[in-house]
């Protein structure tokens, strides 16, 4: 599945929940932009901003991942 491959660590393959609560965070701005735009929803400025935030770091943190160095002693040990 093409979401799972999306969401899944690029060093072990597992679930990584960096990439599960950025994604998460992402689609509710989503929801809370189409909500507001179509059917007049309004999200208070502080959650909509936090969110944002919390896309935005957790982008951030998720690309900084593949510029890091692969430590080959703890990718043996399964603590990557």
């Amino acid at each position: 599945m093409m979401l799972k491959g999306f969401l899944s660590d690029s060093h072990n393959g597992t679930l990584s929940s960096k990439r599960v609560v950025t994604f998460l965070a992402f689609l509710m701005c989503g929801v809370a932009f189409i909500a507001n735009l179509f059917w007049g929803f309004e999200v208070k400025q502080f959650m909509y901003d936090s969110m944002i935030y919390l896309a935005m770091v957790g982008l951030g943190v998720t690309a900084s991942e593949k510029f890091a160095p692969i430590n080959k002693e703890s990718k043996t040990k399964g603590l990557l």
